[in-house]
């Protein structure tokens, strides 16, 4: 008779085990951490200088600056697309500092995941993490 695979029970231990380590962590950081990730404000400027957004953590515009430039033209759709522009990256940025402020203590691409709304793929990194394969 061959002996059974003990691969899963040592792999789910030592997942249990940074589980441990990582939730000791939060629970230490996590108030000045989640105070941190509210103040996050990110500032993006239009490659041509016009527009310049600021947005917080969650993607809110903050402030909206434009140069009067951009009177000179009468394209009323290329300054609204040049602004959803400027947010978009301007939200990715936030977006950045947040996952880079909570990577000490959670997994990049969890945060971003969770950030996004994004359910399948934390499940699926959770999944992972549990076969002990991230």
């Amino acid at each position: 008779m061959t002996e059974p695979d003990r691969r899963p029970t040592v792999d789910f231990r030592a997942y249990a085990q940074q589980l441990q380590l990582d939730l000791r962590r939060l629970v230490e950081q996590g108030p000045e951490l989640a105070r941190q990730a509210r103040a996050v404000q990110a500032t993006e400027t239009s490659p041509d200088g016009l527009v310049s957004v600021t947005v917080g953590p969650q993607g809110r515009v903050v402030r909206l600056d434009l140069d009067p430039r951009i009177y000179r033209t009468q394209d009323a759709g290329a300054l609204a697309a040049l602004i959803t522009e400027t947010i978009e990256h301007a939200v990715w940025t936030a977006e950045d500092q947040v996952v880079a402020l909570m990577s000490g203590v959670a997994d990049g691409e969890q945060v971003r995941a969770m950030l996004n709304g994004d359910d399948e793929v934390v499940a699926g990194i959770v999944g992972e993490q549990l076969r002990g394969r991230r």
